[in-house]
């Protein structure tokens, strides 16, 4: 499988608010962490055009990584900068 449980925690040990790979709920680590997948599903869907599923569930993906964008963009704008920044996404 592509995510298991040493990339999930290199990802919220990296991104997340604290550093710490204990730090799975807040914001910025779940935003890597729907990026990262979001960028995996994104190349199986340019391999496989007719995989509708998928593109659903893609889409669904980039939703909730926008809500959580807008949650941060709302109640702290600087960690919203700091994480548009660290991940190389942009509004």
């Amino acid at each position: 499988m592509y995510l298991n449980k040493e990339k999930k925690e290199e990802i919220f040990s990296q991104h997340g608010r604290e550093k710490k790979a204990t730090d799975t709920g807040s914001a910025e680590s779940q935003i890597a962490l729907f990026t990262y997948r979001i960028k995996h599903l994104t190349e199986h869907v340019k391999k496989n055009r007719k995989d509708h599923v998928t593109t659903r569930s893609l889409t669904r993906l980039v939703g909730k990584r926008r809500g959580l964008l807008d949650y941060l963009y709302k109640n702290d704008i600087e960690r919203y900068r700091a994480i548009i920044k660290e991940l190389g996404l942009r509004k």
